[in-house]
């Protein structure tokens, strides 16, 4: 049995060579058997009803008729020839046309004989119509109508691959050979016991059913079948990995909760922490102490103290003896961190430096010097720490902020930088849904601060139409007299950038003329300004020098002005949940109650309805990244569309939770029982994953 004809390139396929082959690459992305055979239908017609003439209607989409032939002619000109005929049946007459393939269809035709139609149908001059129906001769009561199949599959196709005859109806016909060809290659890749466990079929035979269903039930089980594969294997891998790295590589152990620690908890922490930091830091605690190296998740919404536990881990990594590190995307977000940092330590407590694109050469040499004699103990920068000539003394415990940003290379590259590789926290302040984390994140461990620190009110967060504007000047106007500082906030969008910027200069007129000078002051950020210009207004706001900043969305995510209590977002509507949930968490940093307005126009389509509902409801970042999710898909969440992880070609992880839930609990089972995979049981799985398992490679998932 050939293990590797899957891999054969398509042009070998019998119909298609070489030129068609170049067209399903180019427009469908499908270079050999394997990708033909996970190309998909979209959708399936139902052929098991018949429509009477009288019922159909240019709204319907294709249906099937049983009609009888009337007259058939000819007409036109050589270029404009078009075969017209009419049929009729107990309800009525209507007239089908052929534009191509004139004398072929023509020859079938035989006046008096009845047939079966199937197409889109339309109306012309006020008569029921039907353009280029396939159609076949009518065989009372026979079942080998429209090929035996009650299900039609439709397959995405495109104009190009028309050209070339490789419609929905030419692509399932190559598919038919395809699988006629290779179906005894197409093997299992699941242990038996799941597959009874579980009641899934065979694959051969789901791979068989999802393109040629008999009916809508065994087209159910064919599909539940391989969605349940896609991810089971998404899982395995991941837990592989999980499972590979703790026999792999050793941990640092820390042992001791020394000065630094306890001094920092003790005497210099402004507040109390929660119990969910708390819970936290125990995890960490004890994943430092198993002598695995930790790869752990950390998950919270902006402004619920994921920096201070980042910091508490790091101290007790310098209490063992070694450096830390945090990694940051950008300059801004490393400064973040830089001056939160300092501000929670000073450097006679313990010296912190920041290394980012920026740094001066001479300053980089005294760092670099100072890391590789082991005096610096936390350092702070941009993708500028994995150079190569950045060497630490004893690397023990790195945090990756926003990891989705970095490619797996760099973060690797990190790990290098010890013999041992150091212990690793990712943090992120974009609530993950638990399924999207589960699949993303699947080899990490899960952490989550699901509170707010102490002192700190929820932000309410109200939705004013267009006619509430002077209300909305009228409660700015109170926020500034109490001393308090406002941002606004508009859309701008590459697609409709002139008509954004128009919108935003009108706004700033607005403004200016509703908030005039002396009284009040505003800094203005849009992308079109330099990035000197904008950090001079942005640190015009943070001093408190202007009471109000009018943006475009360019705010990093970094900004911290604890004085900014009120954020207003103008066309509310056109932001997505994630965005609007990011900008909202600008303001709350203070004790003060904080206001959050969303404007829109009266017109909203049924998701930015549900949107901007959404945010008036909750603040539970975790709780809108689950609505998030289902309006948008798992394709769309921010930093998942460079992961190879969501090439799903069935599965949805917006509706099929449960399933996702089910397979990775049993790839736990799996791994529980036998970490090395060495049952005989198990030697199918090992198989799938190393090899391309009949050709259907789960390789390219990682």
């Amino acid at each position: 049995m050939n293990q590797q004809i899957f891999q054969t390139p398509i042009e070998y396929l019998r119909g298609v060579g070489t030129a068609r082959a170049e067209v399903l690459r180019k427009e469908l992305g499908i270079s050999n058997f394997a990708d033909l055979l996970r190309h998909f239908p979209y959708k399936y017609i139902d052929r098991t009803r018949f429509y009477k003439i009288s019922e159909t209607n240019p709204d319907l989409p294709h249906v099937q008729i049983i009609v009888r032939l009337k007259s058939k002619e000819i007409v036109g000109e050589k270029h404009t020839k078009r075969l017209i005929a009419q049929v009729y049946d107990d309800t009525g007459v209507m007239e089908l046309a052929w534009f191509q393939g004139v004398k072929w269809v023509e020859k079938l035709l035989i006046p008096g004989k009845a047939y079966v139609i199937f197409g889109k149908p339309g109306s012309f001059n006020g008569k029921a119509q039907m353009a280029h129906p396939e159609i076949e001769p009518y065989i009372p009561g026979g079942t080998k109508q429209s090929g035996n199949l009650k299900l039609q599959p439709v397959y995405n196709s495109t104009e190009k691959l028309k050209a070339f005859s490789l419609d929905s109806k030419g692509l399932q016909k190559l598919i038919a050979i395809l699988i006629e060809q290779t179906s005894r290659d197409i093997l299992e890749t699941i242990p038996q016991q799941i597959l009874q466990k579980f009641k899934l079929v065979d694959r051969r035979e789901a791979y068989h059913n999802i393109h040629f269903p008999a009916d809508s039930a065994t087209l159910m089980v064919a599909t539940n079948r391989l969605k349940f594969e896609e991810l089971f294997f998404i899982q395995f891998k991941m837990l592989k990995n999980k499972v590979q790295r703790a026999f792999k590589f050793k941990g640092n152990v820390f042992n001791t909760v020394g000065d630094y620690f306890n001094d920092f908890y003790k005497n210099k922490l402004p507040f109390d922490l929660t119990s969910a930091q708390k819970r936290v830091l125990k995890e960490i605690r004890l994943d430092t102490q198993r002598g695995i190296q930790m790869n752990r998740l950390l998950q919270g919404d902006v402004g619920s103290g994921k920096t201070v536990v980042a910091l508490m881990s790091m101290l007790l990594a310098i209490d063992n003896g070694f450096q830390t590190c945090i990694m940051a995307p950008t300059e801004i977000l490393a400064n973040q961190h830089y001056q939160s940092i300092e501000s929670l330590i000073n450097d006679e407590f313990l010296e912190v430096a920041l290394l980012t694109g920026s740094t001066p050469a001479k300053r980089r040499r005294v760092i670099h010097e100072k890391l590789e004699s082991g005096e610096l103990k936390i350092l702070i920068g941009t993708h500028a720490l994995i150079e190569d000539k950045v060497q630490f003394k004893n690397l023990g415990f790195v945090v990756i902020d926003e990891q989705h940003r970095f490619g797996v290379e760099q973060r690797a590259k990190l790990w290098r930088k010890n013999v041992v590789p150091p212990h690793v926290l990712v943090m992120t302040a974009t609530p993950i849904p638990r399924t999207l984390a589960m699949t993303l994140y699947g080899d990490l461990d899960v952490s989550v601060i699901d509170e707010l620190p102490k002192g700190r009110k929820p932000i309410e967060t109200l939705h004013f139409f267009e006619s509430s504007r002077l209300r909305m000047f009228g409660f700015m106007k109170q926020e500034i007299a109490k001393g308090r500082q406002i941002y606004v906030v508009y859309p701008l969008i590459k697609e409709s950038e002139k008509l954004d910027l128009k919108n935003l200069t009108d706004g700033i007129e607005v403004m200016s003329r509703e908030f005039p000078l002396p009284q009040f002051r505003i800094s203005i950020v849009h992308g079109k300004l330099s990035a000197a210009d904008k950090d001079a207004e942005m640190q015009r706001f943070v001093r408190g020098e202007t009471q109000i900043m009018v943006a475009t969305t360019v705010i990093e995510v970094g900004v911290n002005v604890p004085n900014a209590s009120v954020m207003i977002i103008e066309n509310a509507e056109r932001f997505g949940l994630s965005q609007l949930h990011q900008l909202r968490g600008r303001v709350g940093r203070g004790a003060e109650q904080s206001f959050c307005i969303l404007m829109s126009t009266q017109k909203l389509s049924h998701d930015g309805k549900v949107r901007l509902d959404t945010m008036v409801k909750t603040n539970n970042g975790f709780e809108i990244s689950e609505i998030d999710l289902q309006l948008r898909g798992p394709g769309n969440i921010e930093g998942t569309q460079q992961s190879g992880v969501l090439d799903l070609k069935l599965a949805n992880l917006a509706t099929d939770q449960q399933m996702l839930l089910v397979a990775r609990r049993c790839v736990e089972e799996v791994f529980e029982q036998d970490p090395q995979l060495q049952l005989p049981e198990n030697q199918i799985l090992n198989q799938a994953s190393l090899t391309h398992n009949g050709g259907l490679s789960w390789d390219k998932i990682s």
